[in-house]
């Protein structure tokens, strides 16, 4: 159990909540674990096999503080919440901010401001950690590179010329993507950045372990009450959760890349866990798949210290203090959206 941003996350599994007095109680196998005011918490958020009482549930939403249910996995379920919901105004506080050019190059610019200072990170680690197996002075002219492109980021004056700067340092850093494989480089070959179908086996692990960040990602702005379908970097498109594939920027590179080049370095998948397809899409195997989650899922129990809110936490509950901090800039408790910058 952890409480950040107001909100509280039970995370163990048995866990059960009751109300007594004016306060919520966690117990496991009837042993009282915590015990918390209730005007202290905003929001309750339950992984996997975690109980409320019906009388615990009656009094949030009496309160005002929802009561979120998502699987182990981070998939949202369900939200208990009270008659009168500030979700809807918050979402209609989105909607306005989202039409407005200047709020949207804003966010725009401290999501990619983000992004791109993670992406330095990724490429700097494999200088320091891999000296002898990489080419690095091509990788440091690359972190040179994107470092100067983040420097132009204030300069700009629409979301567009930011989206424009994303993709110089995105061909930037994919550029030099296949020196970050340093084992098996025969097998894991990565030319260029390729999707709908993936067509090599570095791709299809790309592509997997985004749609992964976008699912958690996704359930985290559902339970805070956001609209996953407008975005600000992300226009509008039917279909597509543009607030969603917003905040998967900041993440891509510190947890899915990583995770990629962790999961070819380290030898712990091959390139016999993929096949060709009829269509040129190279897929993966049912073994190799359950690989990649069981080691995503770790990855998710490792703790990391938060820099905003001052914390070490797991890296798994990441997701859902942005969503949170989002929704906080939109409602306008914090003056501007902070993103998650990995040290």
């Amino acid at each position: 159990m952890r409480k950040l941003l107001n909100t509280l996350y039970v995370t163990s599994q048995g866990s059960y909540l009751h109300k007594e007095g004016e306060t919520v109680i966690v117990e496991i196998e009837k042993q009282k674990i915590l015990q918390i005011p209730i005007h202290t918490i905003g929001g309750i958020i339950c992984f996997g096999n975690v109980l409320c009482s019906p009388f615990l549930l009656g009094f949030c939403a009496e309160r005002d503080v929802s009561v979120s249910f998502l699987t182990t996995n981070g998939r949202f379920l369900a939200s208990v919440k009270g008659p009168v919901s500030g979700n809807v105004l918050l979402r209609r506080q989105q909607y306005r901010m989202a039409d407005d050019e200047q709020i949207t190059h804003g966010v725009a610019s401290n999501l990619i401001n983000g992004k791109l200072a993670n992406c330095r990170i990724v490429i700097n680690r494999t200088v320091r950690d891999h000296n002898a197996k990489v080419n690095t002075e091509e990788l440091k002219n690359t972190s040179e590179n994107i470092g100067r492109i983040i420097e132009r980021i204030p300069r700009t004056t629409t979301t567009d010329e930011v989206r424009g700067l994303e993709g110089q340092a995105a061909a930037e850093y994919f550029n030099v993507f296949n020196h970050l494989i340093v084992d098996q480089k025969e097998d894991f070959i990565f030319t260029d950045r390729n999707r709908r179908p993936p067509l090599d086996e570095v791709n299809a692990l790309l592509s997997f372990m985004y749609t992964l960040l976008t699912h958690d990602i996704r359930s985290a702005l559902e339970t805070v009450g956001l609209d996953t379908a407008v975005g600000f970097l992300h226009r509008d498109r039917p279909g597509r959760h543009g607030l969603a594939l917003d905040l998967i920027e900041e993440f891509r590179p510190v947890i899915a890349d990583r995770l990629v080049l962790s999961l070819i370095n380290r030898k712990q998948i091959g390139k016999k866990g993929f096949t060709k397809a009829a269509n040129g899409a190279v897929i993966m195997d049912d073994d190799t798949r359950k690989t990649v989650l069981t080691e995503y899922q770790n990855r998710k129990q490792d703790e990391i210290y938060h820099p905003y809110i001052e914390e070490t936490v797991p890296i798994g509950l990441l997701f859902f203090i942005q969503a949170n901090l989002m929704a906080r800039y939109i409602r306008g408790d914090i003056d501007g959206y902070p993103p998650f910058f990995w040290r």
